[in-house]
């Protein structure tokens, strides 16, 4: 029998390239229920969304941990995806390499690792609290990436942060319930570097998810 999968993507004024993504992943076997979940966009992108056939939800409370526990919500799989809406050079396979461990049973939660430009909070916040504070925990290539797969009832269990610091968060939350974890490589991607003043603010909201997790 085969298991279908279900694919969130939040959005925000993301006329630009939303449909770009829709169509990557639409005719995709294993994929039978696309939801785009509006998060207060003032663009197009929710009309864009439903032209091309997918489920749009609105949620009404600004930030993407909001926007994902509201996809959460209306998913009708056991796994289920999250793409970022921003990301416009998906590579072709990047539903099934997410997928794949979980529907084969190699995996309860599935993180993307990348090649990329930047990822300054990655390298400077992330990666050496980890280090210090969760010494044991597999080294994540990618520990902040937002493409990621899981199994939508242990999902449902952890507590997702509304900021930047929400993609930790699962990551950590995951690990601490005893989820088996897997990082899968998606390819090379693209998206816009955040001006310094955005990356002051990850910064801090990523921290915030970490020590709150290490207990400080």
């Amino acid at each position: 029998m085969q298991s279908f999968v279900s694919v969130v993507i939040p959005a925000y004024n993301e006329e630009k390239n939303i449909l770009k993504v829709i169509k990557l992943i639409k005719n995709k076997d294993i994929i039978d229920e696309i939801i785009i979940v509006d998060n207060l966009s003032t663009d197009r992108t929710a009309e864009i969304a439903r032209q091309a056939g997918t489920i749009v939800v609105q949620c009404n409370k600004q930030g993407k941990g909001y926007a994902m526990e509201e996809g959460l919500k209306h998913v009708k799989n056991e796994v289920v995806i999250f793409l970022d809406a921003d990301i416009g050079n998906y590579d072709k396979n990047v539903i099934n390499n997410l997928a794949e461990p979980v529907i084969n049973g190699e995996a309860d939660f599935v993180k993307s690792m990348f090649e990329r430009e930047g990822g300054r909070v990655t390298e400077l916040v992330a990666k050496p609290m980890l280090e210090i504070l969760f010494p044991d925990m597999y080294k994540f290539s990618q520990p902040l990436s937002g493409m990621i797969a899981g199994k939508k009832s242990l999902l449902q269990k952890i507590q997702f942060e509304k900021d930047y610091g929400v993609d930790i968060g699962i990551l950590i939350d995951m690990i601490n319930i005893g989820a088996r974890v897997k990082e899968v490589h998606i390819g090379k991607l693209k998206n816009e570097s955040k001006e310094w003043h955005s990356l002051e603010k990850m910064a801090k909201e990523v921290m915030s998810a970490i020590l709150k997790r290490a207990k400080y």
